[in-house]
This record gives C-alpha cells, sequence and structure tokens, in this order.
C-alpha cells in the first residue's frame, strides 16, 4: 500500500452510528483452562464490553474484590433471590452458589452495550433458555490435561484436596464443548484473545442484532 492509499484510509470517515442491541457473550471452560484471564484481557480491550458480576456464596479468594469480581453473598440471600427469579442462570459448583443478577443484564442489552459471562456450562445451559438469540457461547479447552494440572497448582489458590477435586470435574466439563457455538483451545492467551475478539465483531454485525439498520436503509429509498 502507498503512503497516499493509507493516508486516505486513515481520513476515511467513521462508519455511521447504527443502533443495535448488545450481546450476551458467555465463557465457559474446565477450571484452569484460562477464561477469566481471556475475559479480563477483553475488558481492557472492548469498551463497548462490560462483566456481569455474578453473585456467590463462596469466600472471597486473595487478590479478588467484591463488587468486581462477585458479589459475595450469604446463603440466605443467595436462596432468597433464586425463589424472588432475580437471577438469569443459577449453578450450584463445587458445593457453592453462583448466580448472574437479571436487571443490569437487560438494562445494558436495552441500550445496545454487551455483557461478558464467565460461567459454567450449568448456568450457559440455563441463559440459554431466557437469552435466545442474545446470547453468543464460546467454550474454552487447555491444550493438554498435564497443562491443566500445572496450570492449577501455579495458581496456588486452593488446597491440594479442592486441586484434586477440581481435576477430577474436568473429564465431566468437557463433554459439554457440543453445546457452545464456538470452542477455542487456549494454547496461547493472545491468541486466545485475538480469536474471541474477532468471534464478538462478527457477532456484532449480524443483522438480528442491528435494528437501526431499518431506518438507515429507508433514506436510500426515499431517493429514488
Amino acid at each position: 500500500m502507498e503512503m497516499g492509499d493509507r493516508m486516505s484510509a486513515l481520513d476515511a470517515p467513521a462508519a455511521p452510528a447504527i443502533k443495535r442491541r448488545g450481546l450476551m457473550l458467555v465463557l465457559s471452560s474446565p477450571s484452569g483452562a484460562g477464561k477469566t484471564s481471556i475475559a479480563r484481557r477483553l475488558l481492557a480491550v472492548e469498551p463497548e464490553l462490560s462483566l456481569s458480576v455474578s453473585v456467590t456464596t463462596r469466600g472471597q479468594r486473595p487478590g479478588e474484590t467484591a463488587g468486581i469480581d462477585y458479589h459475595f453473598i450469604d446463603r440466605r440471600s443467595y436462596d432468597d433471590m433464586v425463589e424472588r427469579g432475580a437471577l438469569l442462570e443459577h449453578a450450584e459448583v463445587y458445593d457453592h452458589g453462583y448466580g448472574t443478577p437479571r436487571a443490569a443484564v437487560e438494562e445494558a442489552l436495552t441500550s445496545g452495550s454487551d455483557v461478558l459471562f464467565d460461567i459454567d456450562w450449568q448456568g450457559t445451559q440455563q441463559l440459554r433458555e431466557v437469552a435466545g438469540e442474545d446470547m453468543v457461547s464460546v467454550f474454552i479447552l487447555p491444550p493438554s490435561t498435564v497443562e491443566l494440572e500445572q496450570r492449577l497448582r501455579r495458581r496456588a489458590q486452593d488446597p491440594e484436596p479442592e486441586v484434586r477435586k477440581r481435576l477430577s470435574q474436568v473429564a465431566a466439563d468437557v463433554t459439554h464443548w457440543a453445546e457452545y457455538d464456538y470452542v477455542i483451545i487456549n494454547s496461547d492467551l493472545d491468541q486466545s484473545v485475538a480469536r474471541t475478539r474477532a468471534i464478538l465483531a462478527a457477532e456484532r454485525l449480524k443483522r438480528r442484532r442491528q435494528p437501526g439498520l431499518t431506518d438507515f436503509v429507508s433514506q436510500f429509498r426515499s431517493h429514488r
């Protein structure tokens, strides 16, 4: 490309803003496969994407911030939210309750913002029932069981019995990969983030997510 071509590309006007509906981007994986690392990188580079902060009954881990990583609540409050239908989805994972508050997600989608979900396959199944075409699901696989075990031990956040429990759960978790729209093998974090961003960009452009296209196209009909 010549210098003039590069300059004209830089000076080209931005595409017109067209009203669109937000989407729910779901990332799931066996514990330690890297979905949380991918999620954090996405949030840092995608300004139209925000994290759905789940509620959980488990304890707060070192380095986690209440209200940012999770809303840490007691079991009674969690059960009350389930009973009132205040959660879009909820699941028991390793003897702890997890769930997605409904109101904040619905507000974001209506305003054209995207919401990221870092949830397991149980939560994804429930979310699909209420989300319909709003949801885009991505399953993250580790490159091998050996690498997965090394990642869990390097993380050093859980005691040894918990690590063994999570490893034993992997075989059951990975059987759900075929339920997802996309599958990424997380051998390289940068590459996995790039692939997830490509999925996000393509899904945003789907016709059904852009209700504003009808009004935009109507201007051309008026000049026939």
